[in-house]
């Protein structure tokens, strides 16, 4: 498999020990009310079935919790304490899902696996994208000159969240380690390709050339899809360490909708398999 070098361990450029206990860099500093005791496990995140039932099948010990008519799966994965959910499509959805995730269960780190759009056209379905960071890209204001987003606002102290939230380092340090152990699926002939790069969100299913290339020049993004961004803000208000996983099933174009029923199973699937890879490491 083709690795992209941009998330190799040389990101930080500093010493790291794996098999130490993680420190989140890139979460801010308290900006919950209270103070936040984690519990030791990771929780999982998916909007669809196929995104989830790959995973949910293989957890062992598996136990259903529900909770506000949302089911949430424990047990064990490649090792590690997981929670998973299935949290619905689009980004209120998202934020309810986090956010019960966060209130109930206490993770440590929260990971959601997914699908998307591709917007570099460098990028093929099947090929993942690892969000270093992650925006709205329909929160703002529509002048005469178009949308302009804006950043979203912390109801804790009122003051702007970042523009784009930016993953957790730690995380994407060990995804960088475990990459080179990831078996993608195949797309026909088409081995697909672990990158790192920004995913942006919003309420619609992309399917047109001339405003998927309008996002793409004016966010200077790779992926697009419908809850990373709710995911990512929540986590960081709470500043609880998170990491979005988005595979390609399609390039967001004319023909995404029948790319996405094609692709998207694999695209799942190839995902996931990053994901179990990531839990073996933090264990």
């Amino acid at each position: 498999m083709k690795i992209c070098t941009l998330v190799l361990v040389g990101l930080l450029g500093i010493c790291f020990n794996l098999s130490a206990q993680l420190t989140y860099s890139t979460t801010p500093d308290a900006q919950t009310r209270f103070p936040r005791k984690s519990s030791n496990l990771t929780a999982i995140m998916g909007a669809f079935a196929d995104e989830v039932e790959v995973l949910k099948k293989e957890i062992k010990g598996r136990r259903e919790q529900h909770i506000e008519g949302l089911t949430f799966y424990t047990g064990s994965l490649e090792g590690r304490k997981i929670v998973l959910v299935q949290g619905g499509i689009g980004k209120v959805n998202a934020a309810l899902t986090t956010t019960l995730l966060l209130e109930h269960f206490r993770p440590r780190e929260v990971i959601f696996t997914g699908i998307a759009g591709g917007l570099n056209p460098k990028y093929q379905p099947g090929d993942i994208v690892m969000a270093t960071k992650v925006a709205y890209h329909d929160y703002g204001r529509v002048l005469k000159e178009g949308m302009i987003v804006r950043p979203t606002r912390n109801p804790y102290n009122f003051q702007e969240n970042p523009l784009y939230f930016p993953a957790d380092s730690s995380l994407l340090l060990v995804a960088g380690v475990v990459i080179p152990k990831v078996k993608l699926e195949k797309v026909g002939t088409y081995q697909p390709t672990i990158y790192s790069g920004t995913v942006v969100t919003g309420d619609v299913f992309m399917a047109s050339d001339s405003a998927s290339l309008h996002i793409r020049r004016t966010m200077q993004t790779d992926a697009i899809e419908m809850e990373g961004a709710a995911v990512s803000q929540i986590c960081w208000q709470q500043r609880v360490p998170f990491l979005i996983i988005r595979s390609l099933s399609d390039n967001a174009n004319h023909s995404a909708s029948v790319d996405m029923h094609t692709y998207g199973p694999i695209a799942a699937r190839n995902s996931a398999a990053l994901v179990k890879a990531l839990l073996e490491r933090l264990k």
